[in-house]
């Protein structure tokens, strides 16, 4: 006796085994990328705003059919590790990340310390890393695996300190600040040098430990050199404000600089009408986005509060950067898709782009990103100066 089925029956049937075929599916060809983030503590921020920037260009990568690998379609998943931008949790991370999990592909580490120690791991182990840090300890041939999402100080101090220059051109003598580990210790290098080929005297070069919530000592140490330029280099902004506001109540009315400053709210929530006029190195003015960059502004407010800065745009360009990479190599292989990175042309938030920095690094490690000056007016950032590297 031949069986019969009503139409519908067969739909559900074939509809139900067809949903249970893709998920099997995307579960055996979905592509983890880890990300060493704080998402606590003073740069929580950064770490939460990272945290939608991956998942948003692994959303769009999936959406537009994933990554194509002969004839196979991969998927993204960004799956992000608290490293509460400290040595000791950035090696948890690390082990955790690498060492328990197994994932092969890291779109993103914030701090020095932290991918410092991710990094110990992901190059003996063969998984590919990028990252925000900028420490040049971590860069060059000796590091295959390595890539840069973000302008470093390399980048981003000397075209700075050129645009200040000219829009104050009386400026002779600045005070030097930053966070006493290893985020800092690499920017003071660069910021003094760069402070120092304009012609500008450096006073001071003084430190402060994280975690620090009086900032009056701090404060009364800058002043008292009576430098024209504070320069807070990579102090975070919550901190940048505290600092600056403790300045003005002394009576200093400098030039206020913060070279890796991400964004206004930091700053204007905790220094109020005192960083009025600060220039940032690391930040992206509204007023300037395409629709499709103020699309993602509003997803990283929506995240954070915040608008969104630079190194959270590092961490969609990598995922971009990564797709690319695969693809021209044909290999889901971190090695492979290392090989194949420096060679590729890939979509970033600012326009299609690639890599470079052989000339300072030894190798072609990192993204050619716009360096763009803004300045703090009112409650918004006014871009002041762009330089395409």
């Amino acid at each position: 006796m031949q069986a019969t089925f009503h139409l519908p029956a067969v739909l559900k049937i074939a509809g139900a085994a067809a949903v249970l075929a893709a998920a099997n599916l995307s579960a055996a060809d979905t592509i983890r990328l880890g990300l060493s983030v704080p998402l606590s503590g003073s740069g929580a921020n950064w770490g939460k705003g990272s945290e939608w920037m991956c998942a948003k260009a692994a959303q769009e990568v999936n959406a537009q059919g994933g990554v194509k690998v002969k004839g196979q379609a991969h998927q993204f998943e960004c799956v992000a590790y608290d490293n509460k931008y400290n040595a000791a949790e950035g090696a948890k991370v690390a082990q955790a990340l690498v060492a328990r999990d197994g994932v092969r592909f890291v779109a993103g580490s914030i701090g020095v310390a932290p991918a410092r120690a991710l990094q110990s791991l992901t190059e003996r182990r063969g998984v590919l890393m990028f990252t925000a840090a900028w420490g040049n300890s971590m860069k060059g041939p000796k590091f295959p695996l390595t890539f840069s999402q973000m302008n470093s100080p390399n980048e981003i101090s000397e075209p700075l300190v050129t645009e200040i220059m000219k829009l104050h051109p009386g400026v002779k003598t600045v005070a030097l600040l930053n966070p006493n580990d290893a985020t800092g210790q690499e920017t003071e290098k660069v910021a003094k040098a760069a402070w120092e080929k304009n012609g500008v005297k450096v006073l001071v070069s003084d430190w402060y430990e994280r975690g620090t919530s009086e900032f009056q000592p701090i404060a009364a140490k800058l002043h008292a050199a009576k430098p024209d330029v504070v320069d807070l280099a990579s102090t975070p902004p919550a901190d940048a404000g505290l600092i600056f506001k403790e300045l003005k109540s002394l009576g200093w009315s400098g030039v206020k600089v913060v070279e890796v400053g991400t964004g206004a709210d930091g700053l204007l929530a905790t220094g109020k009408d005192a960083v009025e006029g600060t220039y940032l190195g690391a930040a992206v003015s509204v007023d300037g986005m395409t629709p499709q960059q103020k699309a993602l502004d509003e997803g990283v407010r929506k995240a954070t509060g915040e608008s969104t800065n630079a190194i959270q745009i590092g961490f969609y360009d990598a995922v971009w950067a990564i797709k690319a990479a695969m693809e021209q190599a044909q290999s889901i292989e971190p090695a492979d898709v290392a090989r194949a990175m420096p060679t590729v042309s890939f979509k970033s938030f600012y326009g299609q782009t690639g890599f470079g920095g052989k000339d300072v690094y030894g190798s072609d490690q990192q993204m050619r990103l716009p360096v763009i000056v803004t300045r703090l007016v009112g409650a918004s950032l006014q871009e002041v100066g762009r330089v395409q590297k």
